[in-house]
């Protein structure tokens, strides 16, 4: 069995474009998520004169849900605006469906990439697990620190 240099070349080409994918998606959700928790989950309370309460809980992760919707999006477009660079897919709006589904690893849209960019999908789907992590994370954090206390009874 020889070599087959051309697979070789494509999971190469893959991991070379997808780590620093990676890199760039996580950089840019851990400092966003820094943006937020210092003009959100901080300020707002200190805007409405309340610290804990059922309100403000609420009012914080709407905030919070929208804007970590937003930026997986934006992260999502990244891959989708890479898909389409690379020839993968040949328009964004399905380079977009495959990014989130791949992202979310939902995986029934339907749409496949290229044959030689097939591992990028998998290497999405290992960014969006890090990148739905920090979310959950952060999001448990809001939870946290600002669910209301009661008086013992």
């Amino acid at each position: 069995m020889a070599f087959d240099y051309a697979a070789a070349e494509a999971w190469s080409n893959n991991w070379a474009w997808g780590l620093p994918l990676i890199v760039l998606t996580v950089l840019v959700h851990a400092f966003s998520l820094v943006v937020i928790r210092d003009r959100v989950v901080l300020e707002l309370p200190l805007l409405l004169r309340a610290r804990r309460s059922e309100f403000v809980l609420a009012l914080l992760m709407i905030v919070t849900v929208l804007l970590l919707t937003v930026l997986h999006a934006v992260e999502a477009s990244a891959w989708a605006g890479a898909y389409v660079l690379l020839g993968a897919r040949a328009d964004f709006a399905s380079a977009m469906l495959y990014s989130l589904s791949a992202m979310t690893s939902y995986g029934h849209a339907g749409v496949f990439l290229a044959k030689h960019w097939q591992l990028m999908g998998a290497i999405e789907a290992l960014n969006g697990m890090m990148l739905f992590g920090l979310s959950t994370a952060f999001l448990f954090a809001v939870l946290r620190e600002h669910w209301p206390t009661r008086p013992r009874r």
